[in-house]
Order: structure tokens, then C-alpha cells, then sequence
């Protein structure tokens, strides 16, 4: 198992548009077999701070779907981005 999990930078009265335009990604990431978790999240705090999220079974699933990423015009209105790729040896409950 690995996660995808970190932040972007917006600029503040663009986020929920931004957001709003991720909805289908959202959506089709989900469907994707392999797909365990995915979300974009606005950030309570930080007005132009997106939160990212995204949980796949394997790497190659994610590299399937990973055609699918953000559109050109959604990459060009990041500002910043902090994302990782953590790779899970091992779940265990709280």
C-alpha cells in the first residue's frame, strides 16, 4: 500500500474554483481499481492551502491512473506544492 499525502498552494479566491474543477478527478480517481482513497481538501486556516490525499493498493495502479492528473490549467494555477509518496509496510488499528 502507499499514500500520496501533502498540501498546494493556491492563490486564495481561486480555491474553490480550483476545487470545485478537481470534482471529476475526484470522482474518476476513486473509480479506479486500486484506488483505496482520494480527496482534495480546503484547508480551514490557510486560505489558499489545498490538502491532499490519496491511498492506492499499488504503485502500478497508481501509475495507471496518474495519466489523469491535473489538467494543464489546473497545474498552472499551483502556486506551490509539498506532496510525498509514502510507501506502508505495515497497518495496524489506533
Amino acid at each position: 500500500m502507499l499514500i500520496i499525502a501533502g498540501s498546494l498552494q493556491v492563490e486564495p479566491a481561486a480555491r474553490e474554483a480550483y476545487l470545485s474543477d478537481c470534482e471529476q478527478v475526484i470522482a474518476q480517481a476513486r473509480a479506479t481499481a486500486g484506488c483505496l482513497d482520494f480527496l482534495l481538501a480546503a484547508d480551514p486556516l490557510e486560505p489558499g492551502r489545498i490538502h491532499v490525499y490519496e491511498r492506492w493498493e499499488s504503485a502500478e495502479q497508481l501509475a495507471a491512473f496518474r495519466g489523469s492528473g491535473p489538467s494543464d490549467t489546473q497545474q498552472g494555477e499551483i502556486l506551490d506544492a509539498d506532496v510525498q509518496r509514502y510507501l506502508i509496510s505495515g497497518v495496524e488499528a489506533p
